[in-house]
């Protein structure tokens, strides 16, 4: 089941599916400080609620280089380079990055041919980018403002256990 398809079983409402994610996600991560157990039942969570193709982390190894942690799906690219893909550029950019075409991203990084469009949240700890959210849809189009504000909020939920 795509992520459309899910949403219509509760009248297309997205929001209605993000606050219900997030509180599930807040008692999924209450009281567990393991930012690697909290990355796993996360990506776990948000694939099971939207059905998006890939969720996972990536966690930044050093200043040039994110590397694979906790995901859902296929097989992923193991590591990236700073500014490099989706990935890498919300890195550099310390923000969240919507492509609703990935064909059309100049550098993106094709880790599964099936991949349509993506989200990248970056994860901050001390004020710095500590790892990325990396979501990707098998539709076009699929993310848009709400996801990225929910998806923050996610994101700040599993780092103020951590």
């Amino acid at each position: 089941m795509n992520y459309k398809d899910f949403t219509s079983h509760i009248n297309g409402d997205k929001t209605e599916c993000y606050k219900h994610l997030s509180e599930q996600i807040k008692y999924l991560v209450g009281g567990e400080t393991n930012v690697i157990a909290n990355m796993a039942n996360i990506s776990a969570a948000i694939r099971q609620t939207f059905g998006f193709l890939w969720v996972g982390f990536y966690l930044c190894e050093n200043e040039n280089e994110l590397v694979l942690a906790p995901f859902q799906g296929t097989i992923a690219c193991t590591r990236i380079k700073f500014g490099r893909g989706v990935c890498g550029t919300a890195w550099k950019l310390q923000q969240s990055v919507i492509v609703p075409d990935v064909d059309k991203f100049a550098g993106h990084i094709a880790c599964s041919s099936a991949s349509k469009s993506e989200i990248v949240v970056p994860v901050f700890k001390d004020d710095k980018v500590f790892a990325v959210l990396d979501i990707d849809s098998d539709t076009l189009n699929t993310f848009d403002d709400t996801d990225r504000i929910y998806l923050e909020q996610i994101v700040k939920i599993m780092m103020n256990n951590n």
